[in-house]
């Protein structure tokens, strides 16, 4: 019961700061969680309306017309190739007059169509004196019916801006009505939100996107409760300001027609019939370009992928409080895991298994239904509610342990140590037979290195070569046995069981070549002369286990296969090998390795011989020369000397071949291929 509450005593903290993260968009969380949850929009692949047409002042049209601002009459001539589309938006604006005749020209052309609506911004700082006779004419596209519902509901609180910028009285007369194309980013500035409608002094405006559907419509827009509005039967979504989240198409997707194309007729008006048009500016230093989940995109796009949402259903649901209730969830999941399984591998797989199955759903929700979830929250509910309570399970667990951790850790592998803290009754002396393969390596004239150089830089050598070695051993499930002097001592199948004990053993080996090469280049460059190594490998039966005293022993392999390795280890210098396995690991090893037959060798100390064999590494090279040196090593087994010679002398010419060269002395001294006894170790 103590050790329950200590997990709730931190848990509930963790809850309650997530939640409050959540609630008041906290930063920088906010910003991770907006970029978290922006996935939605890559996964889904709805497609916008064909109702709509963005007609866009491009590179072309400024080609062809020349630099923005244009003579106002050419934009009218576009606008005149307009006179089918059901409503034309303008997202651009004429806030200060020209010549009579231009600006007679547009508002001529603008009246001509069958509604439109004019765009104004709104802005913190003034820009434009706006006349009485401007704010009368703005009135007329005021939300009255929206408005004189929000006594009703204190929710959203509309933005306001104390000041406007607007069209000139003649092009705010010929619009149909007039919106707002002004609006906010998030807080890692990407625009993922449209407003439904602003306030400037004190009046409530439609955006430009609402007020080209209700013309489109000719219905109005109402509240339904505090977070939904209601426009032509479909309901909208609010935040509590009054935006609406944005459901994003892909950008290719967008219906773009140049304005020369519309000026010049190539694009004809009965093209669009029917649709809603937005006109605006996409060359690059006349219009607005903003940054939204799917990239950079053209301000414009914002209107059309509002109005697409609206006219295809595809607006964002966002359930109130599915993302708290996860968080929850996620906080008490590690609990309960905890409670449930002793194994912290079995706890942390389950953990991510459960928030990628909810992850999976979530996403689906969206794809299908377009129910937007934050999953960010509930993720960091998770990862600190995990870390949390495994800390405090880790605590827990090791509190018998703490003594023999802390005694022993210097001295067994972490392997062991884990084996140990479980078992405490393996401390008992004693061992067990067991097959392993045991590896040694050893550097290879140790004392001319030693003696030219000073301690310090000696020690400093070491360290950098052991360091790698050590690593090829435990990467492929060794055990490091003990450094002696430049020497390494490991084995294989030993504490933890492996498969393939042989090939673990040989892997490692080449590795440490390898690794060994990498550092020479290292070395060669600080001057430093490089080192060399020789690697044996033996697999046998040996005893295995804790030996020593009572009050002092170390967990190690002893008996003729660890002896036999050793003396193979020293083999590799009479044949100018990197690595020499017996025939006892060959037969052990899978056929991925390339090995080739040295000679049966009678170690010092023993009576039977030991076929041994050099491993090489899996290159090219080491194939062909496998093949040459397998067909002389066949003709010199059958005693054809001179044939042999030539073999082993091509070998020794084309790959400077060390085992050759040993043949080529035995040859020359008429010696056949047979048992060598070594008279050293």
């Amino acid at each position: 019961m103590k050790d329950k509450l200590l997990y709730l005593g931190v848990l509930v903290p963790i809850l309650i700061v997530t939640i409050l993260l959540y609630m008041y968009k906290v930063e920088p969380f906010e910003s991770f969680s907006l970029r978290y949850n922006d996935v939605n929009f890559d996964l889904q692949k709805k497609t916008p309306s064909k109702e709509i047409v963005f007609v866009a002042v491009d590179e072309p049209s400024v080609n062809e017309f020349g630099r923005w601002p244009w003579n106002r009459e050419i934009i009218a001539k576009g606008i005149d190739g307009l006179v089918e589309a059901d409503v034309v938006l303008m997202d651009m604006i004429f806030s200060e007059p020209t010549s009579e005749e231009q600006d007679s020209a547009l508002a001529e052309s603008l009246s001509g169509l069958n509604s439109s609506v004019c765009g104004f911004f709104l802005r913190d700082k003034s820009t434009q004196k706006i006349t009485d006779k401007e704010l009368e004419i703005l009135g007329d596209s005021s939300l009255d019916l929206l408005q004189s519902q929000i006594s009703e509901f204190k929710n959203p609180l509309f933005v306001s801006a104390p000041f406007a910028e607007m069209n000139i009285v003649p092009i705010l007369e010929s619009c149909s009505l007039s919106g707002s194309f002004s609006t906010l980013s998030e807080s890692d500035h990407l625009l993922r939100s449209y407003p439904i409608a602003v306030y400037f002094q004190n009046i409530l405006y439609p955006s430009l996107g609402i007020q080209g559907l209700r013309l489109k419509f000719n219905k109005d827009i109402k509240r339904v409760d505090a977070s939904h509005v209601e426009l032509n039967e479909r309901l909208v979504g609010l935040n509590d300001k009054g935006f609406i989240r944005l459901n994003f198409y892909q950008p290719d997707q967008y219906e773009i027609v140049s304005f020369l194309d519309v000026a010049t007729s190539k694009v004809k008006p009965e093209y669009f019939k029917g649709k809603i048009v937005i006109l605006g500016i996409t060359e690059v230093g006349a219009g607005d370009v903003v940054s939204t989940p799917m990239g950079s995109m053209p301000g414009p796009l914002l209107h059309y992928t509002f109005i697409s949402n609206l006219l295809e259903n595809h607006l964002i649901k966002e359930p109130k409080n599915i993302t708290p209730g996860l968080i929850v969830l996620m906080v008490l999941l590690p609990f309960i895991l905890v409670l449930l399984f002793k194994k912290i591998l079995h706890r942390v797989i389950i953990n991510i298994v459960v928030y990628l199955i909810v992850y999976a759903y979530v996403r689906y929700l969206f794809v299908s239904d377009m129910v937007y979830i934050d999953l960010f929250y509930p993720l960091i509910s998770l990862v600190l509610s995990l870390v949390a309570v495994e800390a405090i399970a880790f605590n827990l667990q090791e509190k018998s342990g703490k003594f023999m951790r802390g005694a022993f850790s210097s001295y067994l592998s972490g392997d062991l140590l884990d084996k140990l803290i479980e078992n405490p009754e393996a401390l008992a002396l004693g061992g067990e037979s067991k097959e392993l393969s045991i590896l040694f390596s050893d550097i290879r004239g140790f004392t001319t290195i030693s003696e030219s150089m000073d301690p310090v830089s000696l020690i400093t050598l070491l360290n950098r070569y052991f360091t790698p070695m050590t690593n090829a051993v435990l990467d492929n499930g060794g055990m490091l046995d003990k450094y002696i002097g430049d020497a390494v001592m490991a084995f294989f199948n030993a504490p933890v069981d492996i498969k393939d004990h042989a090939d673990a053993s040989c892997k490692s080996a080449l590795e440490m070549i390898e690794k060994l090469d990498a550092l020479n280049e290292e070395l060669a460059l600080e001057g430093i002369n490089p080192i060399r190594i020789g690697i044996g490998i033996n697999t046998a039966d040996v005893v295995v286990g804790n030996m020593g005293s009572d009050t002092r022993f170390n967990y190690t392999v002893i008996g003729d296969g660890v002896n036999l390795a050793s003396r193979v280890e020293g083999l590799t210098k009479n044949y100018g090998v990197n690595i020499l396995i017996t025939e006892f690991t060959v037969e052990k090893i899978s056929d991925k390795f390339i090995c080739r037959e040295i000679e049966p060798v009678k170690v010092k100390g023993k009576d039977e011989a030991v076929l041994l064999y050099e491993l090489m590494p899996d290159t090219d090279k080491s194939r062909e020369v496998k093949k040459l040196y397998d067909a002389a090593l066949t003709i010199y087994k059958s005693g054809d000397f001179k044939e042999a010679e030539l073999l082993f002398t091509s070998l020794v010419e084309d790959y400077d071949d060390n085992p050759s060269k040993y043949f080529l002395a035995h040859i020359k001294d008429e010696q056949p291929w047979g048992v060598h006894k070594m008279t050293t170790k």
